[in-house]
């Protein structure tokens, strides 16, 4: 992980340039745009406060906003995903995957899909995400932070099932008992294997295999805005928890 923010290299933008094929048509730099978008994931920095270095805010957050309805970054995710693991001598779809989820605190006028976790005694959403047992993220769906572990974790695995079609093991915690485990073994034929915190422990303790998600959401920290969820929807929230993802991998291309 890059201790600051680095554009995009000659050659990490050569690894997705082919999945921005509209620059004959655009009066900016997609390249520029895609350097503005991830300054602004990690820095955290709003829209209308982009360096004046990058085109436009608005032509910034149109290109964003497009981007993220169409799924372009959930295969620029997808891509970059299969060539980590590929580089690591691995299949491109995993045996084995982790699942967890994380509440977040909202920013300032925010009122949709938020809700309290009374567990983590936050107000806020919450993120369910899907990683490989190295941490990459497979797949991830934005909830008001009351929704249930196991109920929302079922639609993640719906939601991403192509990806997942090797997948034997499903690394989790106790929340996702019951009727998670039923309807993952009917939709991967996969057995769930249910890992938690010993109860005489205290603070962080890591728990085999599922430990790697935990350190996903770890590497959340370094993108400022992830930091919180300022977003107004939660298909943005989602898109940003990709681009970073996506960030981590290119930050390992030199």
């Amino acid at each position: 992980m890059v201790k600051q923010f680095e554009e995009l290299t000659d050659f990490q933008w050569e690894v997705i340039e082919h999945l921005f094929p509209e620059q004959e048509i655009c009066d900016h730099s997609l390249r520029t745009v895609i350097d503005a978008i991830l300054w602004i994931l990690r820095t955290g920095s709003q829209w209308r406060n982009l360096e004046s270095k990058y085109p436009p805010w608005p032509a910034v957050y149109h290109h964003f906003r497009k981007w993220k309805m169409d799924g372009r970054f959930e295969k620029m995710n997808q891509l970059l995903n299969e060539m980590e693991r590929y580089s690591l001598d691995r299949e491109d779809i995993p045996s084995a995957v982790c699942t967890d989820s994380q509440s977040v605190k909202i920013g300032s006028f925010i009122s949709l899909d938020v809700g309290f976790d009374g567990g983590k005694k936050i107000k806020g959403r919450k993120r369910h995400i899907i990683t490989d047992t190295i941490g990459l993220v497979l797949g991830v769906i934005i909830t008001a932070a009351n929704t249930h572990d196991g109920t929302v974790g079922i639609k993640v695995f719906g939601k991403i099932k192509a990806l997942l079609q090797r997948v034997e093991k499903v690394f989790a915690d106790g929340s996702y008992k019951g009727s998670f485990e039923q309807l993952i073994n009917e939709l991967l034929e996969a057995e769930v294997e249910i890992s938690s915190r010993p109860p005489s422990e205290k603070g962080f303790v890591p728990v085999k295999i599922r430990w790697v998600v935990e350190r996903t959401f770890g590497w959340f920290n370094f993108f400022r805005r992830l930091s919180k969820d300022y977003e107004k929807t939660v298909e943005s929230s989602a898109a940003w928890v990709l681009l970073a993802n996506s960030q981590i991998i290119l930050s390992r291309m030199r």
